[in-house]
């Protein structure tokens, strides 16, 4: 390569760069290095998710491998719902709650039996709360879900 030919060949170059790291950008082609982003889990109605006064709560609910998770997030200060299988099926064989940490202190729970789960006010990640089998049976007619602050808490 000659001394005069060198300056073209860079300049091809770096147009050449700039081409690719511009058209990696643009949406219509498919670059092997660029990844879709995740699609949201589909919104699923597995349970009759209702208040305390028994009108419809917007809760979503959606699978997590073989795991029903209601999620909570949308949830804050105090409230009550109540969970129930809908007409003709049977509960799910896993069941979880999403909650996002600081926005309940406290969650309760009544089924076969009571449980009270304190959630940690630090962290900004949502947590999945899986519920131990022992709290709920094929036989359970509702499971109520209740949060509020943390009265355990020490000020």
């Amino acid at each position: 390569m000659t001394e005069a030919m060198r300056p073209a060949v860079r300049a091809a170059a770096v147009t050449l760069l700039i081409l690719v790291t511009g058209c990696s950008h643009l949406p219509t082609i498919r670059w092997p290095w660029r990844h879709r982003p995740t699609a949201p889990p589909q919104e699923v109605h597995e349970l009759l998710i209702t208040g305390a006064d028994g009108t419809k709560a917007g809760f979503p609910q959606y699978w997590r491998r073989n795991t029903l998770v209601v999620d909570l997030r949308g949830a804050g200060g105090s409230g009550t719902l109540l969970l129930k299988p809908a007409e003709g099926t049977s509960w799910p064989v896993r069941l979880a709650l999403r909650v996002t940490p600081g926005a309940i202190g406290m969650l309760e729970l009544r089924g076969d039996q009571r449980l009270v789960l304190p959630i940690a006010p630090q962290g900004t990640n949502p947590l999945d709360l899986d519920l131990a089998p022992g709290i709920y049976t094929p036989r359970t007619a509702q499971i109520s879900v209740s949060w509020g602050p943390d009265a355990t808490a020490v000020p």
